[in-house]
């Protein structure tokens, strides 16, 4: 079942493997093993994540919210299994606030990073 996520908002504070504009434009993981070996090494991978708490997990869907250590933000992060294309499709966003000082697209590419260490992506 593949969606897309909802767009970003106009604020720099979101990134997505959906969005069409390069602002908010980031990749999608691109799998190297099968999708069921990969997914559950996901979920490791987002649980390791600090204060982070995965809220909506599916077979094919990973939703959690992360919570900013200072000032206690919460930002949305979600991931979606598209098996079809190869590919695990990332959503990141703030809840709130205007600029996010590149959390999101960080938070994102330390994941990729940690995937890539597993050997799920390339």
């Amino acid at each position: 079942m593949t969606k897309r996520f909802a767009p970003c908002p106009d604020s720099p504070n979101c990134v997505s493997s959906d969005a069409t504009d390069p602002a908010h434009y980031t990749a999608p993981f691109a799998l190297i093993i099968p999708a069921r070996q990969a997914w559950p090494l996901v979920r490791e991978a987002m649980k390791e994540i600090p204060r982070t708490e995965i809220t909506n997990d599916t077979d094919f869907y990973l939703r959690a919210e992360c919570t900013s250590l200072v000032f206690r933000f919460v930002d949305d992060l979600e991931l979606e299994l598209r098996a079809g294309d190869g590919i695990i499709a990332v959503r990141s966003a703030s809840r709130t606030g205007y600029s996010d000082f590149g959390v999101n697209r960080r938070r994102v590419e330390r994941l990729r990073e940690a995937l890539r260490s597993r050997g799920v992506v390339k």
